[in-house]
């Protein structure tokens, strides 16, 4: 396959991506799948993973930095904007409408993770969207609000909401932008806070994974700003166009791919990949490979000709 750098306009922002066609002579413009990166990661992990093996397919893609993350413009970096997430998928549609190679009546979203929650949200009002997967999705906001697990503390979130504003004060003093740590130090502090924070521990601060672009932290002024953001709020609306939801069996997460599954009107899938947690999905075999035949069976199918908008 070609990979080649690109950038693209988003609210303002220029946006990094990497742009890859198969290497395979076909006539004529592909579909092509935007893929968003999980929260806090960047274009040249778990997105460009499944961009390559989805590419490898035959389908023409785009994954990308959002903006305030990795190779994209914003600041402060490592802001977490979900209006503007979802903005970024909107912006990437656009900008495979633009290219020679694509159809731009068979675009397809997969987001991993956070772009999970932000790929239905753009769908809802973005026609252009033919077919939606995830692979691990979430909604952030919950995540926030509730817990990985869905379990938390109603108390934690409101702490943190306390501690956004006293951060929003303190720039405002001119005391520079606040932010806050998303992984602990160590693999033993990443263990006593449970399985899903050190496999992500293990993912993004370890030779696992690593990107010195990868976001470390989060400035607090993102969590005010997903306290009213709400990715399932309108997933019915995507109907009659189709989602498909991957999700790990054993993921801490998987609460949240099943409360969208039931929101969605459909045509709909939930499909589980046995003994995978959240992250598994992101790199580990044989789960990625499972994830990414269903997904080449979805996109191909659904992206075969004109669907109904």
């Amino acid at each position: 396959m070609v990979k080649t750098d690109v950038t693209f306009p988003s609210a303002g922002l220029k946006l990094a991506g990497h742009f890859r066609t198969p290497e395979n002579d076909v006539a004529g413009p592909r579909p092509a799948i935007v893929v968003g990166h999980p929260g806090s990661g960047v274009k040249e992990q778990a997105a460009g993973l499944y961009a390559e093996r989805l590419a490898g397919e035959g389908f023409v893609t785009l994954a990308f930095d959002a903006a305030y993350q990795g190779e994209s413009e914003g600041s402060p970096h490592g802001l977490e904007d979900p209006a503007q997430r979802v903005e970024d998928i909107k912006a990437a549609v656009s900008c495979l409408t633009t290219r020679d190679e694509v159809d731009p009546d068979r675009i397809g979203v997969l987001g991993i993770c956070a772009s999970g929650g932000y790929a239905l949200s753009a769908a809802v009002a973005d026609h252009r969207v033919k077919a939606v997967g995830t692979v691990s999705g979430v909604d952030i906001a919950r995540q926030f609000r509730l817990g990985a697990d869905g379990t938390q503390d109603p108390a934690v979130f409101r702490g943190m909401l306390d501690a956004a504003a006293a951060a929003r004060t303190a720039e405002a003093r001119g005391e520079g932008v606040q932010s806050f740590d998303l992984f602990p130090d160590t693999a033993e502090q990443a263990r006593a806070l449970g399985r899903h924070v050190f496999e992500g521990w293990e993912y993004y601060r370890t030779d696992r994974a690593q990107h010195p672009r990868s976001t470390k932290s989060l400035t607090w002024s993102s969590v005010d700003r997903m306290a009213l953001f709400d990715a399932f709020r309108f997933i019915d609306l995507i109907a009659p166009r189709p989602v498909l939801m991957v999700v790990g069996r054993e993921a801490e997460t998987s609460w949240m791919g099943v409360e969208a599954f039931q929101g969605a009107r459909g045509p709909k899938e939930l499909h589980w990949i046995d003994g995978a947690s959240h992250i598994d999905l992101y790199d580990k075999e044989p789960y990625v490979g499972a994830a990414v035949a269903k997904l080449t069976g979805f996109f191909g199918a659904r992206l075969a000709g004109t669907p109904a908008s």
